[in-house]
Formats: structure tokens, C-alpha cells, sequence
């Protein structure tokens, strides 16, 4: 099974889970919404957690094959029943809770699971309004006007081993990252780029994709909107179709 590892000429689409604004009844709404198969990877996981994240994996696996990557805001959001996890590295900010001790917790659990590590340069952007993200790992976001500062940020998060890059405009953002700062990461970088929050049109994913994102992640835009995911798969296939 494919687990995540992104090529420089993917365009792919990925949905975000969020155990704490889940039900049953919304995750089986969710798995019915036209197009959802076609959807590239789930991810699953969230800043805070009340509700179990095994619960809402098992709810998930009985809707559908499709790979469950953990998208983890803790070391404690670990499980044996994904596909494989991104390791988050909170490159954009300073705290080294969220650039290696929380790494440190998480590490014998992650072999003792066995799950495939993807490691990835996290960086969060300022675009609007403080998020979750911001406030629960004490960190200044990147400015969502300064190019320079998130490419030099990209540079040393590939030039230290990550795998892929993921830009973060935080849930419930006002705006995506802006495409100049997608643009000029992709140009610089050599490695996957993927893209989240803040969407809620196909045309901003449109720009995201176009601006050089290997994928697009949406998950505030489709909990409340399910429909929504067709459209994006919709945008994904027309890109592709005229590239």
C-alpha cells in the first residue's frame, strides 16, 4: 500500500480527520460523499484530542481502503491501526519540544508499532488569525508576507534530512498560504510540498495545485460540507487532464 511518500510530479488530494469534530454518524456521511474514493490519503488527527483516536481509525477502516496516514499534534496520537504517520518537525518555530522532545517520547512507540516515518518540515504561517497550532505549541507562525524567510525555512528543513514539507495556514485560517510562497518553496526545494488549511473553494485549491503543491490538504472545508470533496477531485482531474 502506498503510504505517503510523495513524488515531485504528484498533484495529489488529501483529507483531514479530525477525531474531536467527528461523530459516527458524520464520519459515515463523510465516506459516502461523492467522489471520496478518489480521494488520495487520510489524515487523521488533531491539536487536541478528547475523543479516541482508535474509536475514530476503526469507524474510518470500516468506510473504506483508502491509506490512514496519523497527522499527529501529540506524541500520544499514536496507533498501530494506520498506515503510517508523519513525524512533524515545527521547523517555523523555536520551542524544542516541537523539534525534537516530543520525538524522543514518541520514538519507542513508533517502533514498537512498526509504522512507516514520514519525516516532515512543518511550517506554520500567520494567515489571519491565531490557530490552534499557534497557540498549543507557543510558537510564532511565519509571516505570511515574508517569501524569503519561508524559503530559507524550506532550505534548512531539506538540507537537515526532511522528507517533505508540509506549509500550514492553520485550522480555520482566514486565507491558504499564498501562492508566492508555495511558488518560490516549490522552486527552491527538492522535495515533496503539501499544502493545508484555509481552503474553502475549489479555486483556491486551483491556485494551490497550480502554484506548484505536490498535495492539497482540506479538512475544516468538507466537515461541514461533504460535497465539497467532489469538487476538489473535480479541480485535481482538470489540472491534471490540461497539464
Amino acid at each position: 500500500m502506498h503510504t505517503g511518500n510523495l513524488t515531485l510530479d504528484d498533484r495529489k488530494l488529501a483529507i483531514l480527520v479530525d477525531p474531536d469534530k467527528v461523530d459516527e454518524q458524520r464520519i459515515y456521511q463523510l465516506f459516502s460523499a461523492p467522489g471520496i474514493e478518489e480521494v488520495n490519503y487520510i489524515l487523521v488527527g488533531g491539536s487536541l484530542l478528547f475523543n479516541n483516536l482508535e474509536h475514530t481509525l476503526e469507524l474510518i477502516r470500516k468506510q473504506t481502503k483508502l491509506p490512514l496516514i496519523l497527522f499527529p499534534g501529540s506524541a500520544f496520537q499514536i496507533s498501530s491501526n494506520a498506515d503510517a504517520i508523519m513525524l512533524l518537525n515545527l521547523i517555523s518555530g523555536r520551542n524544542p519540544d516541537f523539534l525534537i522532545g516530543h520525538h524522543v517520547i514518541a520514538a519507542p512507540m513508533l517502533r514498537k508499532c512498526n509504522l512507516p516515518v514520514l519525516s516532515t518540515g512543518y511550517m506554520l504561517f500567520d494567515c489571519g488569525k491565531p490557530t490552534s497550532v499557534q497557540y498549543m505549541s507557543n510558537t510564532s507562525p511565519l509571516p505570511d508576507h515574508k517569501p524569503d524567510l519561508a524559503v530559507a525555512t524550506a532550505l534548512a528543513g531539506e538540507m537537515i534530512g526532511m522528507r517533505q514539507l508540509y506549509l500550514e495556514a492553520g485550522s480555520g485560517a482566514e486565507h491558504p498560504v499564498p501562492e508566492n510562497i508555495i511558488e518560490q518553496v516549490t522552486d527552491a526545494v527538492q522535495i515533496p510540498v503539501i499544502v493545508g488549511g484555509g481552503v474553502r473553494t475549489a479555486q483556491q485549491a486551483r491556485t494551490i495545485w497550480k502554484s506548484g503543491a505536490n498535495m492539497l490538504v482540506v479538512g475544516n472545508g468538507i466537515e461541514h460540507n461533504p460535497d465539497f470533496i467532489a469538487d476538489l477531485v473535480k479541480t485535481r482531474d482538470e489540472l491534471s487532464l490540461s497539464s
